[in-house]
This record gives C-alpha cells, sequence and structure tokens, in this order.
C-alpha cells in the first residue's frame, strides 16, 4: 500500500505539471501571436479576445470572470471533482495569460508583434498550433480549461447531442460574430484558419480524442483488476476462461473498453495490481451503448 501511494502521488504530480505545461503554451501562443495580430478562434477565449480587441479590457480578466460564472451555474449539474479540478485550471490559464500579456506589452502600452507588420498568417498558424498542442497536452494529463466545455457538458448531460457538435456550434457563432461587430472579413477568415489548424493539431496530440480503446488482460489477479476498472473508470469487464496452450494451465482474461483518454490510467491501474500481466491494447471505432454512443437506426 505504501508503495502505491508513492506511484499516486508521483502520477498526480507528473500530471499537475504537465497540465501547467500545456497550459501556459496555450496561453504564450495567444499572448505572443493571436492578440497582437488581432486574430480571433472559438472557445470562450475566443469571446474574451473579441472584448479585449473593442473594450481593451484584459483578455484575463475576462475569462476569469465568465469561468467562475460558469462554474457556479454548472456545479450542481457536473459535481464539485468536475468543477474543481476546472476551476484550477481556469485560474492558471487566466494567470499565464496576464504574464504572457505583461511580457508582450510595450512601454506605449501596445501588444509587440513580434513577427513583424504584416505577418497575420504566419501569427495565426503559428498560434494556432501552439493552441491546438496546449490543449492536447492538458487533455492527456486529465486536465479541462473549463469555457464553452463546460456548457457543452451540460448540454450533453441533458441532450442527445455530443461534446464536439455543441463546442463546434459555439465555435462557428462566435468567429462569425466578428462579421458583424467589427465588419472585418479578415478576422472570419482567419479565425475559421486559426479554428481548423487548432482542431486538426488537437487531434494530432491526443491521437484521435474519437477513437475508444479495448484491453484483452491475462492475469492471475482478475478480481482485483476487475472491481477497480468497475468502479474507479465506471465501465464494466467481461472475463473469459481461458487455457495456455504451452502450459495448460487455467487463466482469466479481462475485456474492457474505454474512452482513449482513460487509457493511460487503466495502464498504470494494471501495473499497480499485478505487473506480471499480460495486455494487448487495440484502437476500435463505433462503440455504442453502455457510456459510449447511443445506437442510432
Amino acid at each position: 500500500m505504501p508503495q502505491i501511494s508513492k506511484i499516486r502521488i508521483w502520477e498526480f504530480t507528473k500530471d499537475f505539471l504537465i497540465i501547467n505545461v500545456g497550459l501556459a503554451l496555450y496561453a504564450l501562443g495567444w499572448a505572443v501571436f493571436m492578440l497582437p495580430y488581432h486574430i480571433t478562434t472559438g472557445a470562450l477565449t475566443g469571446v474574451c479576445a473579441i472584448i479585449y480587441y473593442v473594450t481593451s479590457f484584459p483578455m484575463s480578466y475576462s475569462l476569469f470572470m465568465a469561468n467562475a460564472v460558469l462554474l457556479l451555474m454548472a456545479l450542481k449539474q457536473l459535481g464539485w471533482k468536475f468543477t474543481m479540478k476546472t476551476a484550477y485550471a481556469v485560474f492558471a490559464l487566466s494567470t499565464y495569460l496576464e504574464l504572457g500579456r505583461q511580457l508582450m506589452t510595450d512601454d506605449a502600452g501596445n501588444l509587440i508583434q513580434i513577427l513583424g507588420e504584416g505577418q497575420d498568417t504566419m501569427a495565426c498558424v503559428i498560434g494556432a498550433i501552439m493552441n491546438g498542442i496546449g490543449i492536447g497536452v492538458v487533455f492527456l494529463a486529465g486536465g479541462s480549461t473549463g469555457g464553452t466545455d463546460i456548457v457543452a457538458a451540460v448540454v450533453n448531460k441533458y441532450k442527445n447531442i455530443s461534446l464536439g457538435r455543441v463546442i463546434l456550434f459555439m465555435d462557428f457563432f462566435i468567429i462569425g460574430s466578428c462579421l458583424f461587430i467589427f465588419n472585418d472579413w479578415r478576422m472570419v477568415v482567419f479565425g475559421y484558419v486559426a479554428l481548423a489548424i487548432y482542431t486538426y493539431t488537437l487531434d494530432m496530440v491526443v491521437n484521435s480524442t474519437r477513437q475508444d480503446v479495448q484491453f484483452i488482460i491475462f492475469t492471475r489477479m482478475h478480481e482485483a483488476i476487475g472491481e477497480r476498472i468497475i468502479h474507479e473508470t465506471a465501465h464494466s469487464v467481461t472475463v473469459i476462461n481461458g487455457e495456455g496452450y504451452y502450459s495448460h494451465q487455467e487463466v482469466k482474461i479481462l475485456i474492457t473498453i474505454v474512452h482513449k483518454r482513460e487509457a493511460v490510467y487503466i495502464l498504470r491501474l494494471i501495473h499497480e495490481v499485478d505487473p506480471a500481466a499480460f495486455v494487448s491494447q487495440s484502437r476500435v471505432e463505433g462503440v455504442y451503448g453502455n457510456g459510449f454512443n447511443p445506437i442510432r437506426a
């Protein structure tokens, strides 16, 4: 037990550091490349960027306040665990954004265009890539940045609409609003380009979050592993009786399917219980029912 506690403390510390690195990279992409060149994109950060362009009100402040309201509204629906974890990410992201803004502000109070004037396209590409990598790193470590994720999570809880679809609708609306606010097609085009690059980069980093993972586990400690998977991941496990052809010894085979983001946690769990387990991991698509996608005709 003490050994397991040490492992969990180390894993928590590592995930905490990784989340902060991802948030810092995301904030740097905004402060260094997106904001100085008046480029926006979707999500709540895009809304706060628009507010900044119109009023010069610091993006970090508006992002923190908007997320605080959303978290309070979502507390009852999403629970303390989700709320507290997201609250930290919101605080850290707001802090990194403010530090980045101060770093990129000159003596006259203007944001420095580090690439030079007229380099909007390059700034859009680099900024979007940094944003995608940053959020991808956060997701891989089990973190969240709040914002429209909170709205999408609430909608998904009560309506049969996927998180990705809700977020996509909101992103298109946010970016499209620039045309009516600024009467500037440039911001709309760059916004959609940034969204496309950001989304593609994010998918590359997390290796496609739409894919789920199937584990086939050969172990002599099937009960302990099965109990932990059921109680710690909310997924089920199927047990199959097997026999080693060479040894002719009986062995229990566990089969479970989990979300891609849970794959690392499952591997850690198996290693904690039975380091000698033989595990096969494979990607699966089109998983329906029991906590996955609903079956549609």
